[in-house]
């Protein structure tokens, strides 16, 4: 899967001009992150970190990933709408993952109440890598789908333009020419727009509910912005702004400020460490109000890694989807092989063989926000330790992707400039909304390329692991 710039690589003065060009385009662009020093000032920025250039990307799995992501949203909604489906599914995980435990009260005590929301408003993206398998053949697999904070649409929308001006420094104007538009933020702002309107009220605000420390936060102006450019306003608020001055009326709707909340955006509350208990109650009065929230606490047990393990189980597709076919095949050619870990003899199976042959698999816990996945001796490690106690059932095992790496340069701020063997992970952004029961919007809404040295087996770019890529074509 070789882009046509081998030959660029092995000539270090051509890369190092590019290299400063490329950072130059990147700042210009608003490729911007905050400090590590000082993450809630933007007086001092700097780019966020991406590959010198785009990386190949075969492009009959490219159309496949989008082909399918309609699919990916009408099942994500499916499942937040299947109590029955989301009760029997993490009987067993909650009984030991404490975090998703309280995320499933939270949801039953709603549903106990009567939902007051009737529109609802999905943003995910549904991750992929290559998988070259046996024979070589790459195949499109699935990682994960992210129904929670699914971040850098916005910074992924002006990444193009660098590794466009790039390649025409390289004297490679034909290829630049060859980029594909990419513009999430815009496909995510239609569908926060969109649940706006249908929640009625003109005066009403967007409130992106936002992480006490902000690097990220230039991803998240771009989606704002495109709801300014509507004449929609949005207000940032984190989790103690909503417990201290968040008020719910007698019709369930929610104000901060005096100022009316008609759509919630999380950017906030997908791993442990967002709440304390004033936290966990704000989450309870967002939950309980009228505002669509995106997601909603279903929807973000629907992005469970338990969840996902299920899915892969012989019929579970066609009950949740049921006379939809080719979506059902759509989707599960994209499965990778996943395991459960439940307590019994399948699941003592499964633990012995990952033990056995640690390199073949990935562990997953059910969380968020890339870097908690464990792999070869650290999984066997933890599994030889968990194996027989009922705390394995918080985890699921996947085959390990097995990707062609490619050779590109890393470029993060005050790191030295050196070739890596990279790998790629290619997300697609999907968007839906509904109300009630009809299905107003369902659209697949830009693709996310990040990309990593292969000796980091876990982790993405807010982790400080991969970085943006642009997808070329191949």
């Amino acid at each position: 899967m070789a882009a046509p710039w081998e030959d660029v690589l092995r000539n270090k003065a051509a890369v190092e001009e590019a290299a400063r060009v490329a950072v130059d385009a990147a700042l210009l662009q608003g490729v911007l992150m905050r400090t590590e020093g000082e993450p809630n000032a933007s007086d001092v920025v700097n780019y966020a970190p991406f590959t010198l250039l785009p990386s190949a990307v075969p492009s009959a799995l490219f159309q496949q990933a989008y082909a399918v992501q309609q699919d990916f949203n009408l099942l994500v909604d499916a499942i937040s709408q299947n109590k029955e489906f989301l009760e029997r599914t993490l009987a067993s995980t909650i009984k030991v993952d404490d975090f998703t435990a309280r995320l499933f009260r939270i949801y039953m005590q709603v549903l106990e109440e009567g939902l007051a929301q009737s529109v609802f408003l999905g943003i995910n993206r549904s991750d992929y890598m290559f998988d070259c398998g046996v024979d070589g053949t790459p195949s499109l697999k699935q990682i994960e789908i992210n129904t929670i904070a699914a971040s850098f649409g916005g910074l992924t929308s002006r990444t193009a333009a660098v590794h466009g001006q790039v390649l025409k420094v390289l004297g490679r104007s034909e290829e630049a020419s060859r980029l594909l538009p990419n513009n999430p933020s815009k496909g995510l702002a239609l569908g926060i727009a969109k649940a706006w309107e249908l929640y009625g009220s003109q005066s009403a605000v967007v409130m992106f509910l936002v992480e006490e420390v902000q690097r990220n936060i230039f991803d998240q102006r771009c989606v704002e912005n495109e709801l300014w450019n509507r004449n929609i306003r949005v207000i940032r608020k984190r989790f103690r702004d909503v417990f201290e001055k968040g008020s719910l009326d007698d019709a369930k709707r929610l104000y901060m400020d005096g100022q009316e909340v008609a759509v919630v955006y999380y950017r906030e509350g997908y791993v442990p460490k967002n709440y304390d208990q004033q936290n966990w109650e704000a989450r309870l009065l967002l939950e309980r109000s009228r505002a669509v929230k995106c997601p909603d606490i279903a929807t973000q047990l629907a992005g469970t890694k338990k969840v996902q393990q299920e899915l892969s189980q012989p019929g579970t597709l066609e009950r949740l989807l049921p006379g939809r076919t080719e979506a059902v095949a759509r989707m599960r050619a994209t499965f990778a092989g996943l395991y459960s870990l439940d307590v019994g003899e399948e699941g003592d199976k499964i633990a012995a063989m990952a033990i056995a042959d640690p390199d073949r698999f990935v562990l997953k816990p059910q969380r968020e926000g890339g870097g908690n996945n464990l792999y070869d001796e650290e999984l066997r490690q933890v599994l030889e330790k968990i194996k027989d106690s009922p705390e394995r059932t918080s985890y699921i095992l996947m085959d390990k992707i097995k990707p062609q790496p490619a050779m590109n340069y890393l470029l993060r701020a005050h790191s030295p400039l050196q070739v890596s063997e990279c790998i790629s992970e290619l997300g697609i952004f999907g968007v839906y909304v509904r109300q009630g029961k009809e299905m107003v919007m369902n659209k697949a809404a830009g693709h996310l390329l990040r990309t990593k040295a292969i000796e980091h087996a876990d982790g993405g770019v807010a982790a400080g692991v991969a970085v943006l890529d642009t997808p070329y074509l191949v």
